[in-house]
């Protein structure tokens, strides 16, 4: 095993990071758990009670204490009930606790609230932070990227993190900041180890995307990411293919004009792509001017 006093500086955040990315939360706890133990008792526990009594092998007649130790076990020999997770509910019963909640919000507060309460997503309780929107509701500008990272789930904001400085940049270069339009993420709980989220765990989380844009009543969409992309336009073709095309979104019986491209996570990946990210903001920004949401 290696030693953290045999790591500099910097290789020692590079492995913090990937610790991070790959969802480990805590690196310590406050008493020794043994795991080991914790693994057998739950197994024990799962085991059918006629599995669990021991039988003698063949040819072998268990003793007289042996066989009222298996037909009366004691307290001590049955294994202690673990606590586990809380018991799943079905996918189906899900999505409509999670239409009931998200319809009944009349505010995007009184939504944040119902979330952050909602425990009918599994995402939810390997998460560290529920990302819901922030910035200027009443600004008719609403981007919306797939999934929290890990600086999200970190930093409880959507774009955190590096990517979220690229994106800074972004909406610099064509008249915008994070206070002036409003940012979420279609999912909003972080799938551990960046995962792609499953498609139960997309329909339960439908209602609250959706609901947050009919509570906000946006002019006008910018979404990042294939999923983002793919999610909202309905098709499955790359975000490569999905860029740059205004098309319709239809929210709670109203059109609303939306345009998909890269996300900055992409653009830190393959920075040639910059050029058709930038086409795609320029084509958002004309959009913006000719709904006067943004000055010439």
């Amino acid at each position: 095993m290696i030693s953290a006093n045999d790591l500099s500086p910097a290789e020692l955040a590079a492995l913090l990071h990937f610790h991070a990315d790959a969802g480990v939360e805590w690196l310590l706890e406050e008493e020794a758990v043994d795991r080991f133990a914790e693994f057998e008792a739950m197994k024990a526990a799962r085991r059918p009670a006629s599995t669990q009594q021991e039988r003698p092998a063949a040819g072998e007649r268990p003793s007289s204490g042996e066989r009222q130790t298996s037909q009366r076990p004691t307290a001590a020999a049955r294994p202690a009930p673990v606590s586990g997770p809380q018991p799943a509910i079905p996918d189906g019963e899900a999505v409509q606790q999670a239409r009931f909640v998200a319809e009944a919000a009349r505010s995007l507060a009184e939504l944040k609230t119902a979330i952050e309460a909602f425990n009918g997503c599994n995402l939810k309780h390997s998460a560290r932070s529920t990302i819901f929107a922030s910035g200027d509701a009443e600004s008719g500008i609403m981007v919306i990227g797939s999934a929290p990272s890990a600086e999200d789930d970190r930093e409880g904001l959507p774009f955190s993190g590096k990517s979220g400085q690229l994106f800074d940049k972004m909406l610099a270069a064509i008249g915008l900041d994070r206070s002036s339009v409003l940012l979420t993420q279609v999912i909003p709980w972080r799938p551990p180890g960046n995962r792609a989220a499953s498609a139960a765990e997309i329909d339960i989380c439908r209602p609250f995307i959706e609901r947050q844009i009919a509570l906000a009543e946006p002019q006008a969409i910018l979404l990042l990411g294939n999923f983002a992309a793919r999610f909202f336009l309905g098709e499955n073709d790359t975000i490569h293919g999905l860029r740059g095309h205004w098309k319709d979104i239809v929210i709670a019986d109203r059109a609303i004009p939306a345009i998909a491209s890269l996300h900055p996570q992409d653009l830190l990946t393959a920075p040639v792509n910059k050029r058709l990210a930038w086409n795609d903001l320029l084509a958002f920004q004309a959009k913006l001017k000719s709904l006067s949401l943004l000055r010439n």
